[in-house]
C-alpha cells in the first residue's frame, strides 16, 4: 500500500493534503476533506437495540438514517464529561454515510504530504489500529484517521452454548 505521499508524487502535482480536524479529549485527528460531507451540531439520536456499543444511534439526515458511532467508545476513552454534547462529523464511506461523534470540530488544515508518517508505536494500541498515519505539526501531532477501519463496527459472531430446557 502507499503512502499517501507516494500517492501524490505519482501524479505529479499535489504536495499538499487537506484535512477536516476534530478534537477527541487530548487528541487532534484529521480525516481527508474530500470525505466529509458536513459537520453538525449535536442532533437527537434513535437508539439501535442490539448494536455493537460504539454505535450511539441513528440521526435523520434530511430523511436519510445514518448511524453514530461515538469515537469515544470507540477508540476506548473515558466518556464525554456530563452535559458536554458531542459534534457530528458526517464522513461519505464506501458504506455510505456514518456521524462520527466528537469533542470539538476544528479547522481545515493544509499539510505537506511528504513529512507523512506512520504511525508510532508508543501510540495507544486502541487509537493506533485506526489510524494511517501522522503529521507533525509545529505544537501537536495529527493523527489521520482511517474511516472505512473506524465505521466498520461488525459485532464479533456470536457463538451458541449448550442449549439448556426442553428441546423443541
Amino acid at each position: 500500500m502507499a503512502t499517501p505521499a507516494l500517492q501524490a508524487s505519482s501524479g505529479g502535482e499535489q504536495t499538499n493534503g487537506q484535512y477536516a480536524t476534530f478534537q477527541l479529549a487530548d487528541l487532534f485527528f484529521g480525516v481527508n476533506v474530500l470525505k466529509v460531507q458536513e459537520v453538525l451540531c449535536f442532533q437527537h439520536m434513535t437508539r439501535v437495540p442490539r448494536a455493537p456499543a460504539e454505535v450511539e444511534g441513528l440521526i435523520n439526515l434530511r430523511g436519510q438514517m445514518v448511524t453514530a458511532i461515538d469515537m469515544r467508545r470507540r477508540l476506548d476513552m473515558p466518556p464525554r464529561p456530563a452535559g458536554d454534547l458531542p459534534l457530528n462529523m458526517v464522513i461519505r464511506t464506501d458504506g455510505g454515510a456514518v456521524s462520527l461523534l466528537v469533542d470539538e470540530i476544528g479547522d481545515v488544515l493544509d499539510v505537506d504530504l511528504a513529512t507523512w508518517e506512520r504511525p508510532p508505536e508508543n501510540l495507544d494500541l486502541a487509537t493506533r489500529d485506526f489510524i494511517s498515519g501522522i503529521y507533525k505539526l509545529n505544537d501537536r501531532l495529527l493523527l489521520v484517521l482511517d474511516t472505512e477501519r473506524t465505521v466498520d463496527v461488525a459485532p464479533a459472531p456470536r457463538t451458541r452454548g449448550p442449549r439448556t430446557g426442553p428441546q423443541p
